[in-house]
């Protein structure tokens, strides 16, 4: 049973594939509340945006930061803002991390594209 992922405001099938779609358990430093996220879209459906903010910010309890760089997603169509895209994803490289301590941002990183799902209308298809 796939699933159709639309936006809310126009209804533009945005071809988000439910094969891309991250398990719901995954851990993702930016957390994972009230989203979705996947490992690779149709960019031809969404308008990017740099954005790059100096002003404290609160994901979750345990993860917070200063400066804030991420992309926004924005539907190609209506011009909402439907999700963001992190680098937190998996990591490219196979690498300890720095001084064999672990993963960091010092290993390049895959990019999540990660959505609101009140920014999308979810249906499902038989």
């Amino acid at each position: 049973m796939a699933s159709v992922y639309s936006c809310r405001e126009c209804g533009t099938d945005l071809i988000l594939r439910t094969t891309h779609l991250f398990p719901p358990d995954f851990y993702f430093e930016a957390g994972n509340k009230g989203t979705l996220s996947f490992a690779m879209v149709d960019e031809t459906k969404f308008k990017f945006e740099k954005e790059d903010k100096f002003r404290p910010f609160f994901e979750t309890v345990d993860y917070w930061g200063i400066q804030r760089k991420r992309t926004k997603i924005k539907c190609n169509c209506c011009g909402k803002l439907v999700g963001h895209i992190y680098d937190d994803g998996p990591p490219l490289t196979d690498s300890p991390g720095q001084w064999h301590f672990g993963p960091s941002q010092v290993i390049p990183r895959a990019p999540r594209y990660r959505f609101k799902t009140k920014a999308l209308k979810i249906t499902t298809e038989t």
